[in-house]
């Protein structure tokens, strides 16, 4: 379309991909053609997969194309989505496709060989990284270089690969100017898999970084809760509520101590973990003796953030006297929340403002 660069306005750029993913699939069918093998466009939105049962759907499509020896090719859906639905790039959306396929391998393929210890292209003493254990360890001066056409960068793929480990996928970035090296890597990993004689050497692969799996990884509802669901508020929780969670129990009002932002009910929100304090020393003061509150999953919630604003720290039995009504005796049930591995929680996004009663 002789367009230099990415336009900024939306409706353009939506429009300039309804006229590339033409053109891409059928690069992509003209390929595996002299292959003999078909290939099937799969279109995504977070919406689509927001839902539950769509989530569970798109499942099944993957799993049925794959059993008929079909290939999938995964884009996120430009002409619809918009700001407030975008996966934000097509590292997340790979790393949630991963995941829903049950993958054994993610490939990330960047304009690098591979993650340095510093920037290869300014420091000359930078070395290569080559296995990762713990994502969380990793102190690197990753490069962000890339197509001024894209939307991702290093950064980018590094959160793809904390979200793909955790389901148990192992992801792999290297050179995409070396599509070969797909090949050399996968057959290296399959070779050091089978091969119990651990002394046993075998030729190196092309230069890449490897990010193991978990070992425990996350349960495919619990990745939905986590991963596929855009969270609209945060639940503030105590101590006790979090402890009485990690036991499978539900939360009960009574382990909420306040809530931030507009959000209904059945929708997600983020979970933090706080100390109990008096009203007064919840206001934004949140370091109490070097304690800060961590973000450590994500809910569906049985009432909205009013509701729960009225009846946080209360007994179930009192929510039918303070709302009228009693829709649940939880605030969310067990089954709809999920925690992150604990080297992924972090400190809540924003200063909360908790909607405190006075007492």
């Amino acid at each position: 379309m002789d367009v230099a660069e990415r336009p900024k306005h939306l409706p353009r750029i939506q429009a300039l991909a309804a006229v590339g993913q033409c053109r891409l699939m059928s690069l992509w069918d003209s390929l595996f053609g002299h292959l003999h093998i078909p290939v099937a466009q799969v279109l995504l939105t977070r919406n689509d997969i927001a839902d539950r049962t769509q989530y569970l759907n798109a499942q099944n499509t993957f799993s049925e194309l794959l059993s008929m020896d079909v290939i999938p090719i995964v884009n996120e859906n430009d002409t619809l989505s918009v700001a407030e639905i975008k996966f934000g790039d097509n590292d997340t959306l790979s790393a949630i496709t991963a995941a829903m396929v049950q993958a054994d391998y993610l490939f990330l393929m960047t304009d690098v060989d591979c993650l340095y210890t510093a920037n290869p292209r300014r420091d000359p003493n930078a070395k290569p990284i080559e296995v990762i254990s713990d994502i969380a360890t990793l102190v690197a001066d990753v490069s962000t270089a890339g197509s001024s056409l894209g939307t991702g960068g290093m950064s980018t793929k590094i959160v793809a690969a904390k979200l793909a480990t955790s389901a148990g996928v192992m992801t792999v970035i290297t050179k995409s100017s070396k599509p070969g090296n797909v090949h050399e890597i996968v057959t290296y990993l399959q070779k050091i898999r089978i091969e119990s004689d651990a002394t046993k050497s075998f030729p190196q692969p092309p230069l890449h970084t490897r990010f193991l799996p978990s070992a425990t990884p996350i349960r495919s509802r619990s990745f939905w809760l986590l991963h596929g669901l855009c969270p609209h508020g945060t639940v503030y929780i105590d101590q006790g509520a979090y402890n009485a969670l990690q036991n499978k129990a539900s939360l009960f009002p009574a382990g909420v101590i306040g809530v931030e932002g507009q959000f209904a009910q059945q929708e997600a929100v983020r979970l933090v973990v706080v100390e109990k304090r008096s009203p007064s020393a919840l206001n934004g003061d949140f370091l109490h003796h070097g304690d800060e509150p961590k973000e450590v999953g994500r809910a569906l919630v049985n009432y909205g953030s009013s509701e729960i604003t009225r009846i946080k720290g209360v007994r179930s039995t009192h929510i039918q006297s303070i709302l009228g009504y009693a829709d649940s005796q939880y605030i969310a049930l067990r089954e709809n929340i999920a925690f992150f591995p604990a080297s992924e929680r972090a400190s809540p996004p924003a200063t909360p403002a908790f909607n405190e009663r006075k007492t």
